[in-house]
């Protein structure tokens, strides 16, 4: 994935001051010709990427980071940005099977969240219900990822992530290591979100009609969506049961079919929307909670083909692989 080119220290430094100033209400959002507020255009959580969902529990209910740790993470990221303009490998360093560095997508300055998560205040997760616990453990145990450990029976034991099938609605959107991109259109009575990751889109009508029956459940759920004011509300239901999570490309522990996610859009300056995301699932989880941070346009941002079934020869080699070793297994019994 091509390089985003990064803008200045000084362009990071006023994006932040313009966001500061918008969430103080001094912003007023441009309107589309039949009268809502424009949110159009294509946006990146890439500032946000490595900030966790989770707050690490030394930050306790601190949301910010200090002026310090800021100037240390500055540090850190001109650093990074220096080892990937590296065009060869060091001969006499290790050399991993990975891309090289500056094929990955970078902030252009560290965020001052310490993570995405802001309700409950202390940062984390709410307790598990013992549902939950219960599918936590399973897919751990159970659902395979990137690594090397064969199927314990077929394709279907891999997750919708190795399957490249879906990241589900939180993981389209929560920033990851690349392909944060999200394009929102509007027409009248319509608001469309195509993310970058995975190529999934979402309809979302302002018609105010109710969500489809309750036997209808797909990898994204069913959205509908109203303003409230400048901000766009959108409500998700009707996910498929046991399917996605909240963790980094929809992992985690997965979601039930009860779970009700309530996305909100405000645009609160010129290239800047906040993004909030609240999640009810009562099967799941012992609270809602919620998850904000901003999601930005960035000069030359384009949102690129996301082609991840097209490429996927690692389950295949896994897949194939694993039938070898069982046929061979058999073979073994056979001349015993």
């Amino acid at each position: 994935m091509p390089h985003r080119l990064l803008a200045s220290a000084c362009l990071g430094v006023l994006a932040t001051a313009a966001f500061a100033a918008a969430q103080s209400g001094g912003y007023v959002a441009p309107r589309t010709p039949w009268g809502d507020p424009d949110l159009q255009g294509v946006y990146t959580s890439d500032d946000y990427i490595g900030t966790r969902l989770e707050r690490p529990p030394e930050f306790g209910e601190r949301l910010f980071l200090t002026e310090a740790e800021m100037n240390e993470r500055d540090n850190q990221l001109e650093s990074r940005l220096a080892r990937d303009a590296v065009e060869f490998a060091d001969p006499e360093g290790r050399v991993g099977t990975g891309p090289p560095g500056h094929w990955g997508e970078r902030g252009r300055r560290p965020p001052r969240q310490t993570s995405l998560l802001v309700d409950p205040p202390d940062g984390r997760l709410p307790e598990l219900t013992d549902l939950g616990r219960e599918r936590q453990a399973w897919a751990r145990t159970n659902r395979q990822g990137a690594g090397t450990d064969r199927p314990t029976a077929s394709w279907e034991e891999y997750t919708f992530y190795i399957r490249c099938i879906t990241r589900g609605p939180a993981g389209s959107i929560l920033p990851v290591i690349y392909g944060n991109g999200t394009r929102i259109v509007q027409s009248p009575g319509y608001v469309a979100i195509q993310y970058e990751m995975v190529h999934e889109a979402k309809i979302i009508p302002l018609d105010g009609n109710p969500h489809v029956g309750e036997d209808i459940k797909t990898y994204m759920g069913d959205s509908i969506g109203w303003w409230d004011g400048d901000t766009l509300v959108v409500h998700t239901t009707n996910l498929i049961d046991n399917g996605t999570g909240l963790g980094g490309n929809g992992g985690g522990t997965p979601l039930s079919d009860a779970a009700r996610l309530t996305e909100r859009f405000t645009r609160v300056a010129p290239d800047v929307i906040e993004y909030e995301l609240t999640v009810d699932d009562p099967r799941t989880y012992a609270r809602p909670f919620t998850a904000r941070f901003p999601i930005r346009q960035e000069p030359d941002y384009e949102v690129f083909e996301y082609a991840c079934h097209e490429g996927n020869n690692g389950m295949h080699n896994q897949l194939s692989a694993s039938r070898a070793i069982d046929r061979g297994e058999s073979t073994a019994n056979d001349l015993d």
